[in-house]
C-alpha cells in the first residue's frame, strides 16, 4: 500500500476509534432517573396520553360546543407535553410505552359507547379525574424530584394542568 493510502485508512480507523468512543461515553453519560422519577414519567406519560386520546373522541361525540372546545385544547396542549416528556424522558434513557395501558384504554371505549349529555358528563368528570391525580402527581415531582429537567418540567406544566382544572370547572358548569 502506498503511503497516501495507508494515511488515508490510519485516519478512517482513527476516526472510526474516536467515534466509537465518543458514542460509549455519550452512552456511558446518559443519567438514569431514578426509580421516584420514573414512577412519575410512567404516571404521567399514561395520564397524557388517555387525556389526548379521550379528547379526540370528545372532538367528535361531545354534544356541547365548549365540550368540544376544551377536548381541542386538551388534545393540544397534552400532545406538546408528552412531546416534551418524552424528550426529557429519552435523553435520561428512559424509554416510556406509547401505548395506553389496558385500564385506559378500556375507559376510553367505554366513553365512545356514549352520546349526547351522557357523554360530555361521561368525559367532564374523566378529565376532572385524571386532572386531579397527575396534577398532584406534577406539583409533587415539582418539589421533591430527583432529576432538574422533569422538576422543571413538571413545576411548568403544573400550571397547564392548573388551567386545565379551572376551564373544566367551567364547562361542567354548563353542561
Amino acid at each position: 500500500m502506498n503511503t497516501s493510502r495507508k494515511r488515508i485508512a490510519l485516519r478512517v480507523g482513527v476516526t472510526f476509534a474516536l467515534g466509537l468512543t465518543t458514542s460509549a461515553a455519550s452512552f456511558a453519560d446518559t443519567p438514569a432517573l431514578s426509580k421516584g422519577d420514573q414512577a412519575f414519567v410512567a404516571k404521567v406519560s399514561q395520564g397524557g396520553m388517555f387525556e389526548v386520546a379521550a379528547s379526540k373522541v370528545a372532538e367528535d361525540k361531545a354534544s356541547a360546543q365548549d365540550v368540544k372546545d376544551q377536548a381541542n385544547t386538551e388534545v393540544h396542549d397534552h400532545e406538546l407535553v408528552g412531546s416534551k416528556l418524552k424528550s426529557i424522558a429519552s435523553s435520561n434513557g428512559d424509554d416510556f410505552s406509547t401505548d395506553l395501558n389496558a385500564d385506559f384504554t378500556a375507559r376510553v371505549a367505554k366513553l365512545n359507547a356514549l352520546s349526547g349529555k351522557a357523554f360530555d358528563d361521561a368525559y367532564i368528570a374523566e378529565m376532572k379525574t385524571i386532572h386531579a391525580l397527575d396534577g398532584a402527581a406534577f406539583a409533587q415531582e415539582a418539589k421533591t424530584g430527583q432529576n432538574a429537567d422533569l422538576k422543571a418540567f413538571a413545576a411548568e406544566t403544573v400550571l397547564i394542568v392548573k388551567r386545565h382544572i379551572g376551564a373544566l370547572r367551567g364547562v361542567s358548569s354548563k353542561s
